[in-house]
């Protein structure tokens, strides 16, 4: 019996081919003068709501990609904005119909709304929550995954080198932007360690790299959100503290710029590795959680007033604005109920946009 090809596919690869041609056709500016790129994670639940309204802030803003942290649907669950939508009313859908469209209605309704952004995805662990898993998200996402400019970038790596992964980076005017998956719980695994130093390795003898730019979905350990990172398992923990002093010595001693975001936790926060153990063991990198982009938001640690800022109940995204000389301002820029377009608050029930940003907060 030959599949029915949903109703939604010539939207789904009209995104990705889209996606493929801007990429080849919009070049990284060059002129030396600053420059804005978007970063945030964790849109399940009310995503749908809430990445429109960063895709508008981010077109405003003239950033030049945006870049998303993993955790894209609920899986386990329904999400609510899945669930709400006036379509689903009359015929609510089945949790089979829920796990077969999931991806599908994340690709038009968060990355779509981008436009000529160029947008790259990260793993994060709902996206190995089954029946998903790690391989079906790189099918999923080939198109993005193996954008130009990443297959570029791992083809200059090595010749050699034509297996897609969920961890890759990219090198954009002394930038090197690093995606690290340890979105299930044995990682860092033994693989993935000996690329990331090895790309580390490239950054430090290069006089061209100013920065490093560390995205991943799960924090690092023994952060000030360490009860929600990669101290979740013993083997992450392990990975987790030595990729952070593999990034240490490439700040410290090849004086580099190194800057660690991640998302996971549903709030805010600068200055995460202000924490105990990494005073006494090594020493601070900047790094951010931003887990703000639709899904249910949490509390905050009870040492929250380690970090610089913190904020929960809050949705949006961080702007990095990068220097000439390769310092990067970060900024949250908030994203309100009055910042959704109207187009995408008529997709859903009455009332249920308000809902998002008045009720979708855990106790």
């Amino acid at each position: 019996m030959l599949r029915k090809v949903p109703v939604m596919m010539p939207i789904l690869l009209l995104a990705a081919l889209g996606f493929v041609l801007r990429q080849q056709a919009s070049p990284p500016p060059t002129e030396e003068t600053e420059w804005k790129f978007a970063v945030s994670g964790d849109s399940r639940n009310c995503g749908d709501v809430v990445m429109p309204g960063i895709a508008a802030s981010v077109i405003q803003h003239h950033a030049v990609f945006y870049w998303h942290l993993g955790d894209l649907r609920r899986i386990y669950d329904f999400d609510e904005d899945m669930q709400h939508q006036t379509k689903h009313q009359a015929s609510p859908m089945t949790i089979l119909e829920y796990e077969d469209t999931a991806w599908d209605d994340y690709i038009e309704n968060q990355i779509v709304p981008f436009g000529s952004v160029p947008f790259f995805v990260g793993i994060g662990n709902h996206e190995t929550i089954p029946p998903k898993m790690r391989e079906q998200f790189l099918t999923q996402f080939a198109d993005w995954l193996d954008a130009p400019v990443l297959q570029a970038q791992r083809l200059k790596d090595n010749p050699q080198d034509h297996r897609l992964r969920a961890y890759y980076h990219w090198v954009m005017r002394g930038v090197d932007f690093i995606y690290l998956d340890n979105a299930t719980l044995a990682q860092f695994d033994t693989e993935q360690m000996k690329w990331l130093e090895g790309v580390l390795a490239r950054d430090e003898a290069d006089p061209a790299i100013k920065t490093v730019v560390v995205g991943m979905h799960r924090a690092l350990p023994d952060s000030i959100s360490s009860d929600h990172s990669m101290n979740e398992s013993p083997d992450s923990t392990e990975g987790g503290r030595r990729a952070y002093k593999d990034l240490l010595h490439l700040q410290n001693e090849a004086h580099k710029r190194v800057y660690v975001l991640a998302s996971h936790s549903h709030y805010y926060m600068h200055g995460i590795f202000n924490s105990g153990y990494w005073r006494a063991n090594g020493g601070i990198l900047p790094g951010w959680i931003v887990g703000t982009a639709g899904a249910v938001r949490y509390r905050l640690p009870q040492n929250w007033k380690d970090a610089r800022e913190a904020k929960t109940d809050v949705y949006g995204y961080l702007l990095g604005t990068v220097s000439p000389n390769g310092e990067i301002r970060f900024d949250f820029q908030e994203v309100q109920e009055a910042d959704i377009p109207t187009a995408v608050t008529n997709r859903f029930v009455p009332g249920f946009v308000h809902w998002c940003f008045a009720e979708n907060r855990s106790q």
